[in-house]
């Protein structure tokens, strides 16, 4: 059988911001060209991009994200090191870790109807940027996404948390409502719904509190308050779920549904 063919070293295109190397882009697509070389599906696309923070305070200011497009199905992984070449190293294995464990979500639901455990691939999830430190009247909401209406199963929503190499997803569940997946401090995966009614899906441990009426305000509160990573919310103006969470920048983002 006839392997796809790959992207070439020179179709994957890399962005630089700061004072990255000259050298740097090249390695980045000879890594990138050996992970995909590898894979059986068409590489529609490849995207790179390599960040050098000015900041000394940061211990590992050197970044490198990646996207790519696995016929039709984007994977992305994201990175920091103390050196753009060993960010780009570790890029090169998160992003096999991270199509690996999608291969691996995918069969198991083709055979078991189930999402499995988040842990023992081997994809970990440290090594990510460090959030710049901002007081909170410096905060601003820079970021609203929509997310798209189209309807998922809990555990379609899990392959996509994982494929995009997130902590938390937002997603229009199967009875049209807003509901969040995201990973628990064990390494498994939790479900949260606007509706605290909603049907409990096998092999996700499910908040029964829903997602608290809050004001955008609200939320940012609660958001510094509390410590967490992000907070799933019913928007008081609009009824509908909404997640507001905390960016690398410092700064807040806000996905929304689509209209």
């Amino acid at each position: 059988m006839n392997r796809p063919q790959t992207l070439s070293a020179t179709a994957v295109v890399v962005e630089t911001r700061g004072a990255v190397t000259l050298a740097a882009p090249d390695y980045a697509r000879t890594k990138m060209i050996a992970v995909l070389e590898r894979l059986d599906e068409p590489v529609l696309a490849a995207r790179v991009k390599l960040t050098q923070e000015s900041n000394h305070a940061v211990a590992e200011p050197s970044t490198a994200q990646a996207v790519v497009d696995l016929n039709g199905r984007p994977v992305r992984a994201h990175v920091a090191a103390a050196t753009m070449q060993e960010a780009i190293d570790r890029l090169q294995d998160r992003l096999n870790a991270r199509i690996a464990r999608v291969r691996h979500h995918r069969d198991h639901h083709r055979h078991h109807g189930t999402a499995p455990d988040a842990g023992g691939d081997g994809a970990g999830h440290g090594h990510r940027p460090q959030r710049h430190t901002r007081s909170p009247e410096d905060r601003r909401i820079v970021r609203h996404r929509s997310y798209s209406p189209a309807r998922r199963t809990a555990w379609e929503a899990v392959l996509e948390l994982e494929a995009m190499d997130h902590d938390f997803h937002l997603f229009t569940d199967t009875a049209g409502g807003e509901s969040v997946v995201h990973r628990d401090a064990a390494g498994g995966y939790r479900l949260a719904t606007a509706d605290p009614r909603a049907e409990q899906v096998p092999g996700l441990p499910a908040s029964a509190l829903g997602a608290p009426e809050l004001t955008v305000d609200e939320a940012v509160g609660r958001l510094d308050l509390g410590g967490l990573p992000f907070v799933f919310f019913t928007d008081a103006a609009t009824g509908r779920g909404n997640v507001l969470y905390h960016r690398y920048d410092g700064h807040y983002g806000l996905i929304t549904p689509a209209l």
